[in-house]
């Protein structure tokens, strides 16, 4: 198990740079970002106050370097200094002078300073550039700052404020889903052509027919708008908490910002979720309990004389759950990714309408640290599975 450890975290840390470097460089070279604004305005020529403006944003988001370097600044927050700027330029920006103990303070236009010693060399490369905003790398899990969004203010504090909804939002739909499906799939495999089974075919064909943005809009129109009109007990349509109290019938006041204001506005994007994870779920349980309840193990079992219960649970559901296993372990990149559609429609503030927002406003660092946070999820939990075929199945071993 320590040697299959050992050789699938390194595999891991290989594919986590190289999907890295290949989702920086597609992003920086599709069309818009920072100077897309900048070319708008400059449509009609340039003149020198817009080439300074252009000059300075190239050097507040490193788009004067190249990919490399500019990837490993990001990535562990070196080289640090003024990598594209010629000596004189930089030169003109500074002032040299010696101290009385040997040391040299070289200090900017702006007024910032650097000390050295004055017996040793100073190379332009290693000087700092006030004007570039380097940081510690995503290494030191610093992503940088935000471009569009929230300009200047770290990516990080962006993801923990949206975090929290989203682990909410699809911890408790998955959560339902699962507790719903696995029971139902197991009944509709083992009473095969019965009511029940058409019953529970016929629906979860139509729900897998029903995209999860008609569910939400036909969710919003009849729950949150036709039962408000009616005088029923109706659901928020959108945020996750109210701006204002409400009194709302049957379920009477609900104060804004409240524990009981924060269950009424999950109940609808909860619902959604939970039906569009549970249709699936239900048919993948039935159509894995059907193949394992024709194996030659499970019929040696009831020849023993088992009960049919027992037969079930501890021959044929444990063995069901092995494909299971990597369907319901692939939630674990989806509760940081998000449901892009649901918060989209639901204006829920997680981190799937983080990454539409960043998408749409071309904020590089907010999108990358999305990715590849969500790259490192989906990494690790196929090693869970993996290690979690071992503990359903003893048949399994890793090496």
């Amino acid at each position: 198990m320590t040697t299959f450890l050992v050789r699938r975290l390194a595999q891991m840390f290989v594919i986590t740079l190289l999907a890295a470097f290949v989702s920086y460089l597609l992003f920086y070279i599709a069309p818009g970002g920072p100077l897309a604004k900048l070319a708008e305005i400059n449509q009609g020529g340039r003149n020198r106050l817009d080439r300074d403006a252009e000059s300075r944003i190239k050097k507040t988001f490193d788009l004067d370097l190249y990919q490399v370097p500019r990837f490993m600044r990001w990535l562990i927050g070196h080289p640090r200094g003024a990598l594209t700027i010629s000596g004189q330029e930089y030169l003109q920006s500074l002032q040299v002078g010696c101290l009385k103990e040997g040391r040299a303070r070289l200090v900017y236009a702006d007024g910032t300073t650097v000390e050295s010693n004055c017996l040793e060399p100073v190379y332009l490369k290693d000087l700092p550039d006030p004007q570039r905003r380097v940081g510690n790398g995503v290494l030191r899990l610093d992503f940088g700052l935000s471009q569009q969004i929230l300009r200047d203010r770290p990516v990080m504090d962006l993801i923990g404020s949206r975090i929290g909804p989203t682990l909410w939002l699809l911890g408790l739909s998955n959560l339902f889903a699962l507790i719903i499906a696995v029971p139902i799939g197991v009944i509709s495999a083992v009473k095969q052509y019965s009511k029940f089974d058409y019953l529970v075919t016929t629906l979860t064909f139509f729900g897998s027919a029903m995209p999860t943005l008609f569910l939400g809009i036909m969710g919003i129109l009849i729950f949150a708008l036709t039962f408000k009109d009616l005088g029923l007990p109706y659901l928020p349509p959108q945020l996750a908490e109210s701006n204002a109290d409400a009194v709302v019938p049957v379920f009477g006041s609900i104060v804004a910002g409240t524990v009981g204001d924060r269950i009424w506005h999950l109940i609808l994007p909860v619902t959604v979720l939970t039906i569009v994870s549970l249709t699936g779920w239900t048919r993948f349980i039935r159509s894995s309990m059907l193949e394992v309840l024709r194996q030659d193990y499970v019929r040696t079992a009831r020849s023993k004389g088992l009960g049919e219960r027992a037969v079930i649970a501890k021959h044929a559901l444990r063995n069901a759950l092995i494909p299971f296993i990597t369907l319901v372990v692939g939630v674990i990149p989806a509760l940081f990714g998000g449901a892009v559609v649901t918060e989209t429609i639901f204006s829920w503030p997680g981190l799937g309408r983080l990454f539409i927002s960043a998408l749409g406003n071309n904020d590089y660092p907010v999108l990358m640290a999305i990715l590849l946070i969500g790259t490192i999820l989906t990494l690790v939990s196929f090693l869970i599975s993996d290690i979690l075929y071992t503990v359903v199945d003893p048949r399994i071993r890793v090496g």
